[in-house]
């Protein structure tokens, strides 16, 4: 959030720089900012004349309100106005039985991912939603969802354009007609994204080695596959959103190089948390949280053995994927 202060003491350059949408701010207001790159805003609007200030009927103290307001609901428009998100921690509810959970607390940093365990229907979807909501004992489970170890603004949990989370879902239907490239362009625009085309570029390569099958950016956003399009949207979401929460449910049959998403999201500095079946993606994790009956039953550090298993299960993977990409050629399988 911009203060007034900041338009007083910053040159018009850096603020340019950080909040690049502000030359609309400009334009419509017919202010003609060329060659005063290197003033403050406050010593830009101090160059005026008296004559002038009559003449254009220019309120200074106005101007400066004006633009902070401006950036202020641009920022929370746009998503950017959020502060950083180093940790989100879950504090202990209930079961559907009324039981308490069994731990107090669990504090989940940024670059961590924690994946969500349990038998089919036994709550680990309400987890995800607990979050997603940023839950506050106004769930059926009762958690509360602290981000940076306190209670989020209201304006955080009741926003309809709350991007604190981004959330993956298995299915991914495009119903719109675009190219690919079209659809990111569309996504970098309302971002105010200034590089447009190398972050395009930079997505469509992060989705390709994601994708089992590859695609371009003339290819129609409706035609592309489960995978093409999950892979999309993932390289999409580490690359473009600013959430910093990515929730998943359930990529294990979605198509994709299910590692090389966990890295790219980790690495641009997400806290990942996903619910899954599959071991592989389970044992991924720096940690699991175990669900029964509705609640939080264990939370399970992931061990050097367990990472150990992992390699085994990653081998097995890749010996399944080479017989899938195998048959998909028409080729006999054989006993090595």
């Amino acid at each position: 959030m911009i203060r007034i202060n900041e338009l007083e003491t910053k040159k018009i350059k850096d603020l340019e720089k950080k909040y690049p949408f502000i030359l609309s701010f400009f334009e419509n207001n017919k202010l003609d900012v060329k060659g005063y790159e290197e003033y403050t805003f406050q010593e830009y609007l101090n160059h005026f004349t008296q004559e002038d200030i009559e003449e254009w009927a220019i309120d200074i103290q106005k101007m400066k309100l004006d633009l902070e307001v401006y950036i202020n609901q641009m920022l929370e428009f746009l998503g950017l106005d959020k502060d950083k998100v180093d940790s989100i921690t879950i504090l202990a509810g209930k079961d559907k039985y009324g039981n308490q959970e069994n731990f107090d607390k669990l504090i989940i940093n940024k670059s961590e991912i924690v994946s969500i365990v349990g038998p089919t229907g036994s709550g680990k979807s309400r987890v995800l939603a607990d979050i997603e909501w940023v839950a506050n004992k106004d769930t059926p489970t009762e958690r509360v969802i602290l981000i940076n170890d306190k209670l989020p603004d209201k304006t955080i949990r009741f926003s309809t354009s709350n991007k604190l989370v981004a959330q993956l879902s298995q299915n991914m239907n495009f119903v719109m007609d675009l190219t690919v490239k079209e659809f990111l362009e569309l996504h970098a625009e309302s971002r105010m994204i200034d590089n447009k085309e190398e972050i395009i570029k930079k997505i469509i390569e992060a989705a390709n080695e994601l994708a089992g099958e590859k695609f371009n950016l003339d290819t129609p956003i409706t035609g592309l596959s489960g995978g093409q399009s999950r892979a999309l949207m993932i390289a999409d979401t580490a690359i473009l959103s600013t959430s910093p929460i990515v929730l998943i449910d359930e990529i294990e049959n979605a198509g994709i190089d299910r590692k090389r998403a966990l890295n790219l999201l980790v690495s641009e500095e997400k806290i990942v948390l996903m619910a899954t079946h599959d071991p592989s993606l389970a044992l991924m994790a720096d940690k699991r949280i175990i669900i029964k009956n509705g609640g939080i039953y264990k939370i399970i550090e992931t061990n050097s053995e367990e990472k150990s298993i992992l390699k085994d299960l990653e081998k097995m993977d890749q010996i399944i994927n080479e017989m899938r990409t195998k048959l998909r050629k028409g080729e006999i399988l054989k006993k090595k």
